[in-house]
């Protein structure tokens, strides 16, 4: 028995190349080197983006186009968007060196002076919620636009909720 898994671990070990030498993780799991140095880089090959698809995990990217929606003149983080939250924190807590820039927008109605308070506010608690996730304080940066860069622009409630949004950046 113990040829045969030495002989199975030979063969897949031959048919590997160089490249994709299965190294550890910090999480002790295996994963292909390639996956290892698309990190370092920043790059992402087919594969990795499938494995990562597979794995349920969200890349930087797609992240970035994530929101979270704030009904009017709220700060309060609506519990439908707590997935978004933890998704956003899971990847931070899997990337150590990522930072995020949390954007505060508001819509257009409302004094600049409020507008930019409460788009700073909405951010805060945004980053409240990751920090009791467990991200630190110093992973985050907050930006306030106030209703300076709306989503939208039209005059109505449809648009005005498209612009009432924490908006997220992630780098590395």
């Amino acid at each position: 028995m113990k040829k045969l898994v030495i002989a199975a671990i030979l063969a897949l070990t031959a048919c590997a190349s160089p490249t994709q030498a299965p190294i550890k993780s910090a999480e002790g799991s295996l994963q292909p080197e390639s996956a290892s140095s698309a990190a370092q880089t920043g790059t992402l090959t087919q594969s990795d983006l499938e494995a990562r698809a597979l794995s349920g995990q969200k890349t930087a990217q797609e992240l970035n186009k994530q929101s979270v929606y704030f009904d009017y003149n709220s700060s309060d983080i609506k519990p439908e968007y707590t997935k978004v939250i933890e998704e956003q924190a899971g990847y931070m807590k899997s990337h150590p060196v990522d930072t995020v820039t949390l954007l505060g927008n508001t819509d257009e109605r409302g004094s600049d002076e409020f507008n930019l308070a409460l788009g700073e506010s909405r951010a805060n608690s945004v980053r409240k919620m990751m920090v009791v996730l467990g991200i630190p304080l110093s992973k985050f940066k907050i930006i306030s636009y106030g209703s300076q860069k709306p989503r939208l622009a039209c005059h109505n409630e449809s648009c005005w909720k498209e612009n009432r949004r924490v908006d997220f950046v992630h780098s590395n």
